[in-house]
C-alpha cells in the first residue's frame, strides 16, 4: 500500500504530517501541497468539519498563499474538502465506506494488472522484483520511513511495468493518492506483511499460481483497509456513527 505503500503512488509527494515540515519550493508545489492535505485528511490529523486556513497552511509550510489556494481547490473538486461561503473550506466527511471503496477500487485495478504481469513476466524481471523488495526489507530493518516508501514505490513501479497497462496503472495511482502512504511506511508490522506478500506473490509468478497471485495481490489492499481503518477509529472521527 502508494506510495500507498501498497500501491504505485509516489513517495516524492507524500509529505510528513509534522506541522513544522517546509516544503521546497518546486513547480509542482501545488500538487505537493495537496498530498500533504490529503495524507492529513486521510489520517484524521486534520478532523471531518474543521476549517483549512490558508494562511495558517501557507505558513506552517514555507510557501506562499497561492499553492495552498490551488491545493485546496483540486480538493475540493476531489471532494475531500467543502467551501463554505465566506467562510472557507471545510474538512468533507470520511466514512467507513469511503474508506472500503478506495481499497475496493485498488485492489480490483492491482489485480488485473497482477495478471497480466502474471502473463508476461521473465525470469529476468522476477529477480528485479526480488531486488526491491530486499529493498524495501532492508529498509524496513533500518527504520527508515522515507526508503520504506521509495522502496514500496519502486517495487509496485517495475511490477506494473510488466503488465505494459499504462492507463490502469494511471488509474491505479489515480486511486492510492488518497492512501497515506506515511502511515504505512512508519509501522513495523505493515511492513512485514508488505514483504511478505511480495514475496509470496514473486513466486507465485515464478510457478504460475494464478490463485496465488491474486490472493496475495488482495492481501496488500485487504490489510492496508484495515490498519488505516483500525487507525480512523483511534481518532473519535466514527464515533458518533456507532
Amino acid at each position: 500500500m502508494r506510495p500507498s505503500a501498497t500501491s504505485s503512488q509516489s513517495p516524492a509527494g507524500a509529505e510528513r504530517s509534522a506541522p513544522a515540515q517546509r516544503l521546497r519550493r518546486r513547480p509542482q508545489l501545488s500538487e505537493e501541497v495537496a498530498t500533504h492535505l490529503r495524507e492529513q485528511i486521510m489520517t484524521a490529523a486534520i478532523r471531518p468539519g474543521d476549517y483549512v486556513r490558508m494562511d495558517e497552511t501557507a505558513e506552517r509550510l514555507g510557501v506562499s498563499v497561492t499553492p495552498v489556494r490551488e491545493a485546496l481547490l483540486t480538493l475540493r473538486g476531489e471532494g475531500m474538502v467543502n467551501l463554505a461561503p465566506h467562510r472557507g473550506y471545510i474538512v468533507a466527511e470520511l466514512s467507513r465506506t469511503d474508506v472500503d471503496d478506495l481499497f475496493w477500487l485498488q485492489g480490483e485495478i492491482a489485480v488485473k494488472l497482477a495478471l497480466r504481469t502474471a502473463d508476461a513476466i521473465t525470469t529476468e524481471q522476477i529477480t528485479d522484483l526480488e531486488r526491491h523488495n530486499q529493498q524495501l526489507r532492508d529498509a524496513l530493518e533500518l527504520g527508515d520511513g522515507e526508503q520504506v516508501a521509495i522502496a514500496e514505490f519502486q517495487f509496485h513501479r517495475a511490477h506494473n511495468l510488466v503488465a505494459a497497462g499504462g492507463k490502469l496503472a494511471w488509474f491505479l495511482l489515480s486511486a492510492t493518492r488518497y492512501t497515506p502512504s506515511q502511515l504505512y511506511a512508519t509501522d513495523p508490522e505493515w511492513g512485514k506483511v508488505a514483504v511478505d506478500s511480495h514475496a509470496k506473490l514473486i513466486e507465485a509468478y515464478r510457478v504460475g499460481d494464478r490463485d496465488q497471485i491474486v490472493e496475495q495481490t488482495r492481501r496488500q489492499f485487504t490489510d492496508g483497509a484495515t490498519r488505516l481503518t483500525r487507525h480512523l477509529e483511534t481518532t473519535g472521527i466514527w464515533d458518533d456513527q456507532q
